[in-house]
């Protein structure tokens, strides 16, 4: 399987070749690593294990290979490579606003690759295997279920290059975060592929609810991954915010943010759906409008 994705500001179609990829590929397709390493993999203690070596200063060695193998753009950041105190310093790194200009309209919370369903039963038609996806499970409610069936879906997934702290797409007022604690299965297309409601339905995962003036509530859920010990909420609860304020930052590792919206108050832009309708992710950066 190999990884593809459009690059939406110059139309181009890219191949994504992830950290330990073969590694990846070994878990989730061969099926003696599904039954007795995969388990493992996906414990907490295991994410919290690398987590702490990225927390440790003689982490910083490993940046500037990172950044070179991965090619980085290291303009973008506040800090300078030589300025960074670990790792994982690096990895949620700020960046300067003039990198992520704010766009119109809904925007994306944070740099990835972008599939949406203009309307959410669409989701288990796409990723065909396994059991099938429910909003009462992946929300742990049956009554947010019920008041999200109608919603639009739209999931961007963060690779370990990518900027990693994700911000609020719309302006309003954020709910408290709630936390839904769980596994650390990887979020790269080769888990997803054969594992999306496992994924996405079994990881830790937290959600806050946007009200926002004419989009309705906005459920914005990120989602923890294999090797992301942590995930950092850094914005305040019940309190009026502009679109492109943060909300928070991913620790090491792949990661995903959902987002649920009414699907008659917004207009998902066409060349996103028509890419996920012939099954291919769009790259999206921070503040880029995605939607209005």
């Amino acid at each position: 399987m190999t990884i593809k994705y459009i690059n939406r500001k110059t139309g181009e179609l890219q191949t994504e070749t992830p950290p330990a990829e073969n590694l990846l590929k070994f878990f989730y397709n061969n099926p003696f690593a599904k039954l007795t390493l995969l388990p493992i993999a996906k414990r907490k203690f295991i994410s919290a294990f690398y987590g702490r070596r990225m927390d440790k200063p003689s982490s910083v060695e490993k940046i500037k290979g990172f950044v070179e193998e991965l090619k980085i753009d290291m303009t973008e950041s506040v800090k300078k490579i030589e300025e960074f105190t670990t790792f994982n310093d690096f990895f949620y790194r700020k960046l300067k606003p003039s990198s992520r200009p704010i766009e119109k309209d809904f925007v994306s919370p944070g740099d990835g690759r972008l599939l949406a369903f203009e309307d959410i039963s669409e989701v288990h038609n796409f990723f065909v295997k396994g059991r099938e996806f429910t909003l009462s499970e992946f929300l742990g409610s049956e009554s947010l279920a019920e008041k999200y069936k109608n919603a639009s879906m739209l999931i961007l997934r963060l690779a370990p290059n990518d900027y990693h702290r994700f911000h609020f797409p719309y302006d309003g007022i954020p709910t408290k975060t709630t936390t839904i604690k769980g596994s650390y299965f990887s979020v790269s297309p080769h888990a997803l592929a054969s594992n999306f409601t496992k994924v996405f339905c079994e990881n830790k995962r937290e959600f806050c609810e946007l009200k926002t003036e004419d989009k309705g509530e906005v459920l914005l859920a990120p989602v923890g991954a294999t090797m992301v010990g942590t995930i950092i909420e850094t914005y305040t609860p019940n309190k009026p915010l502009n679109k492109g304020d943060e909300m928070g930052y991913f620790a090491f590792g792949g990661s995903t943010v959902v987002i649920l919206v009414d699907k008659d108050k917004i207009k998902i832009d066409q060349d996103i759906l028509t890419n996920t309708k012939n099954k291919i992710e769009s790259f999206v950066k921070m503040g880029e409008k995605i939607a209005e």
